[in-house]
């Protein structure tokens, strides 16, 4: 066994004990075996050790992908241009570390080349 107990994992708790095969948290009430601890701890250092890159989601929380086809949920004002209406299809984006809050790299037809917010757009 090991010297210290894994923290619960609904609410973070130090304080679980054993009970039985299970771990079991008193502050909340929650139980689970020690191997879904295990198996969780090492999906946490799996994402840690990917770079812990950072999932990017649309405005209805599809997660986003290089490539991607995505549509304009809202318009969005253009400065020295007109609006980019809702509904307009984007494809092939590209995500990038975010830029004043722009997370995607993309050319909208008509528009050129252009930088979105994954908020206001939808995958398809």
């Amino acid at each position: 066994m090991a010297d210290s107990l894994p923290l619960c994992p609904e609410c973070s708790s130090e304080h679980a004990y054993e009970m039985g095969a299970l771990l079991v948290c008193p502050m909340c009430g929650h139980e689970w075996s020690p191997a879904e601890a295990d198996a969780a701890s090492a999906d946490a250092d799996a994402d840690a050790a990917a770079g812990g890159a950072a999932v990017v989601k649309d405005s209805v929380g599809n997660v986003l992908a290089d490539g991607d086809s995505v549509v304009v949920t809202t318009s969005i004002k253009v400065k020295g241009s007109q609006a980019i209406k809702a509904g307009t299809k984007v494809r092939g984006i590209r995500l990038i570390d975010p830029v004043n809050g722009h997370d995607i790299d993309c050319k909208v037809d008509g528009f050129g080349p252009m930088l979105l917010k994954s908020s206001v757009v939808k995958k398809v």
